[in-house]
């Protein structure tokens, strides 16, 4: 397995495949960006599910005449996935349905999408990966073997997530620096079908947290300054050179 943590939920699995008892759906829940969907693909790939026999559904970010703005999983594309489901497998194994941000499917998509849960078909396998599996139908939660993830230790940071944020942020820093007047303009300007407002709110999170260990990191040593100028014979003028190199 070339995966960074989750070994125990790998063994579970790995369990069920080789005595036969495998599911036919699992909910796996935990933080986003932790290796959930490359961990379904990954199994995918050891119980023999091969390509044409795999489909991912995932949300659309296009704008959509019909159902409004993107960023939800639509009842067309639970149809495709019932469609899918509905051919045997092309390679003679599994046939596995990974349905990524499932919370994302709207009422409409969930309420299909449960008819494809109550009648799973032949070696049919449903992996629903969502972090917030409370805004999910609780029919469709209770016939889901749920599987919960955490995040490793030692999981590696994902580098086009820290590029991404890296461009939020510079792109925020003179915003955040601004008049009132400015802030306003840019929150008016802002493109919701482009960009996640969340994720503007965790890179600004992040930047306040930064800032804060920051700024008592300098306190700290404004403090041991100002003690070493009060109680010893401190070179004031090297103090103050240090105190303002580090702010």
């Amino acid at each position: 397995m070339n995966l960074i943590g989750h070994q125990k939920q790998w063994e579970f699995l790995k369990r069920k495949f080789e005595s036969g008892q495998l599911s036919h759906a699992y909910l796996m829940t935990g933080a986003e960006g932790i290796g959930k969907k490359l961990f379904a693909k990954e199994f995918s790939e050891f119980i023999g599910c091969k390509f044409p026999d795999l489909k991912i559904l995932s949300e659309q970010n296009k704008k959509d005449p019909l159902f409004g703005d993107g960023g939800e999983i639509k009842i067309s594309q639970v149809r495709e996935v019932q469609n899918f489901l509905s051919y045997k497998s092309y390679n003679g194994s599994y046939k596995v349905v990974i349905i990524d941000e499932a919370e994302k499917m709207n009422q409409e998509a969930q309420s299909c999408f449960l008819k494809t849960l109550e009648e799973p078909k032949g070696q049919t396998i449903l992996f629903l990966i969502s972090s917030k599996p409370d805004l999910l139908l609780a029919t469709i939660f209770s016939r889901c073997q749920t599987m919960k993830f955490f995040k490793p230790k030692n999981l590696p940071e994902n580098p086009e997530k820290s590029e991404r944020a890296q461009k939020i942020l510079s792109e925020l820093s003179p915003v955040l620096n601004s008049t009132f007047a400015e802030k306003f303009k840019y929150v008016k300007s802002f493109d919701f079908q482009k960009q996640d407002p969340l994720e503007i709110l965790l890179v600004i999170q992040k930047y306040l947290r930064q800032d804060l260990l920051r700024n008592r990191r300098i306190l700290k040593l404004t403090e041991e300054i100002s003690n070493k100028l009060l109680f010893t014979n401190a070179n004031p003028k090297l103090a103050l050179e240090i105190l303002l190199m580090e702010i």
